[in-house]
């Protein structure tokens, strides 16, 4: 599918629960909603502009009639997705707010550049509660249905859950000081596992049952940090959703990765030299034809156009993976078929990089026991500077000024580790890849 173009720097996107619309919070302030259908056409639906300042993350709630947006401006927008009202909350925080996550029809989470936590009922103007466990940014919200509880990922090296049963404004646990940068965070294995991507490219797993002091296990294979991380669609054709998760990295790749066992599936989009910030997955069935019209199932037409043999032997699916970075575009990727052509094209069935028998029994006993015997060989010699994230000043409100790089600090790159671009959806890997597994 070809990219949408979004006007300005993409921050975040997050796609309707039913419908085949994607919504992109950008740069310049601005919350564009576009309309896509499998045959690549797309258009804009609306846009509005609650604050000249950056909106850096959005969310939206379980029926898509309402989105959240948060930003530079401080506040917290509510925007109806059918009227195009916005809802404005001045002043939600005091500083800058980098995530926002809905978690049920009540309640609503956001966290600051000063890792500020608070708790929101929409129905009211006021926070429900405030958490304050951070010195440094929040990068990342989990929700965990079956608990009640919020995990937060901060730029402290650290993360924190928080049972928001509880009246207490602490949180119920808080682990201990990971020595690098916390940037993303997914569940697997049924949330029995969490998995956080970091600063220096490790995937590191904490076992729920073994506590949230530590992580028990540090996957290396990442060239770069891995800014974000997504589930894949528990009912996505011949995939074990449990165990395989996409990854965005600042190499510019948004791959599929297989956990407990490790392997590598596959490049999913590739970004070139942009670093890949957000990643979203969308499985709306209701599409807009090309005169705007509303219509369920398949939309648009086919002639005169040529078809690919791949979508011949397997025509569009009906998820899409959402990625973006520092470029002015939504890059949609099918999911379905990068799937279908890893397994066709791939061996275990997978299409990836398998690992050998040995390395395969020590993930298998690791998975069962909870151990925490690979994490001491593993850990980080030194603690990598603090990510400072760059905008345009508080009193600029010129909304063409040009983004300033993200700043950071990392250790030298492992050649060994390096992936090199091979195709659309092959790579080529050292041997050394997945060493120390």
């Amino acid at each position: 599918m070809p990219d949408i173009p979004a006007g300005a720097q993409v921050f975040d996107l997050v796609f309707h629960p039913t419908h085949s619309t994607v919504y992109a919070g950008l740069l310049t302030g601005h919350i564009r909603a576009f309309a896509y259908d499998e045959q690549g056409q797309h258009k804009r639906t609306f846009s509005v502009r609650p604050s000249k300042r950056s909106c850096r993350a959005l969310t939206i709630d379980a029926d898509g009639s309402h989105l959240y947006a948060v930003g530079k401006s401080k506040a917290l927008n509510i925007i109806d997705t059918v009227t195009e009202n916005v809802e404005i909350r001045a002043g939600a925080h005091d500083s800058p707010i980098n995530r926002v996550k809905y978690l049920t029809p009540w309640l609503l989470s956001t966290g600051d550049d000063d890792g500020v936590i608070k708790l929101w009922d929409p129905r009211q103007r006021e926070c429900a509660r405030k958490y304050t466990q951070h010195f440094d940014y929040i990068t990342d919200f989990l929700w965990l249905e079956d608990k009640k509880q919020l995990v937060a990922t901060s730029g402290d090296g650290t993360l924190s859950v928080m049972d928001i049963r509880s009246k207490k404004a602490e949180p119920f646990a808080q682990s201990e000081d990971q020595e690098d940068e916390l940037l993303s965070i997914g569940a697997i294995k049924g949330a029995s596992k969490v998995v956080v991507g970091t600063q220096i490219g490790i995937l590191s797993i904490f076992n729920r049952s073994a506590g949230w002091g530590d992580c028990v296990d540090r996957i290396p294979g990442h060239p770069h940090s891995i800014d974000a991380l997504c589930n894949v669609p528990a009912d996505l054709p011949g995939v074990d959703a449990s165990s395989t998760i996409l990854t965005g990295s600042s190499d510019g790749m948004v791959r599929a990765v297989k956990i407990l066992p490790t392997q590598l599936v596959g490049v999913v989009a590739d970004h070139g030299d942009w670093p890949v910030e957000r990643i979203a997955i969308g499985g709306g069935t209701n599409q807009l034809t090309l005169d705007g019209r509303g219509g369920a199932g398949k939309s648009g037409s086919t002639s005169g156009k040529k078809v690919d043999e791949a979508e011949v032997d397997h025509p569009p699916g009906r998820w899409w993976v959402g990625s973006v970075g520092h470029e002015e575009v939504i890059r949609l990727t099918d999911l379905e078929a990068f799937f279908h052509e890893a397994a066709r094209d791939g061996s275990d069935g997978a299409g990836g990089l398998a690992l050998d028998e040995d390395q395969r029994e020590v993930e298998d006993t690791d998975e069962e026991d909870g151990d925490n015997d690979t994490d001491s060989d593993l850990h980080l010699e030194e603690k990598l500077a603090a990510r400072k994230i760059v905008e345009p000043e508080e009193d600029s409100d010129d909304e063409d000024e040009a983004p300033k790089a993200r700043k950071r600090k990392r250790k030298p790159e492992q050649t060994s580790l390096t992936v090199k671009k091979k195709g659309k959806n092959s790579v080529e890997v050292e041997p050394t890849f997945f060493d120390g597994l």
